[in-house]
């Protein structure tokens, strides 16, 4: 993702999706912002996950202190599963990081050369990890890697805005959501289309 492609993007949407096109007259500037701290970032999506961004954000913060901000794949092996269920992790939680570092220390995962892999490739690597499902690789391909072309079709924030903005009875499932893709021409720009629509639940 780069500012080239973001333009370009941004006017393929506008010009094709009369609905989010008034999103984008609104929302400001597109700030996502790709970067490489890719073990940080699936240790933030597993927290977060099926919480609200206030409550993830606040574990979140308790667990990245707790280990200085540095959260090692080892350290967080180590760990005691009570010392982790005292941040506020659930259960199942304290098994999905374990599990993740784990795999880390044993290469059974790895990010070498991962922006050179397909999101497909991405989602099947990462889906081993326990706990790391099709919504938590949607996030990392969007908000870690940048990839220009994710729909977030099991988040439900994404699903919120589609009903308001479109007037849906009721909240739209996967097959929905991806014919209003389709229908407003979001391809291959999925993902910023997604991120107006998250923004309008600010805004």
């Amino acid at each position: 993702m780069n500012s080239n492609q973001i333009v370009k993007g941004i006017k393929h949407i506008y010009n094709n999706d009369v609905k989010i096109a008034r999103i984008i007259d609104t929302a400001g500037t597109f700030d996502l912002k790709p970067h490489n701290n890719y073990y940080y970032s699936l240790l933030k999506a597993i927290v977060g996950q099926q919480l609200s961004v206030k409550a993830a954000s606040s574990i979140n913060k308790k667990f990245f202190v707790h280990f200085k901000n540095k959260p090692s794949a080892q350290k967080i092996y180590n760990s005691k599963d009570q010392n982790l269920r005292n941040l506020g992790l659930s259960w199942a939680k304290v098994k999905y990081v374990k599990d993740l570092s784990l795999k880390i220390i044993n290469k059974e995962i790895h990010f070498r050369n991962i922006n050179n892999k397909s999101n497909e490739e991405i989602i099947s690597e990462l889906s081993k990890v326990k706990g790391i499902g099709a919504w938590t690789v949607h996030m990392f391909l969007i908000f870690t890697l940048g990839r220009l072309n994710v729909l977030p079709v099991n988040d439900l924030g994404l699903k919120r805005a589609i009903k308001n903005i479109y007037g849906l009875r009721k909240i739209p499932d996967e097959k929905k959501i991806k014919k209003i893709s389709k229908s407003n021409h979001w391809e291959p720009y999925n993902t910023l289309a997604s991120w107006y629509l998250w923004k309008s639940l600010e805004i």
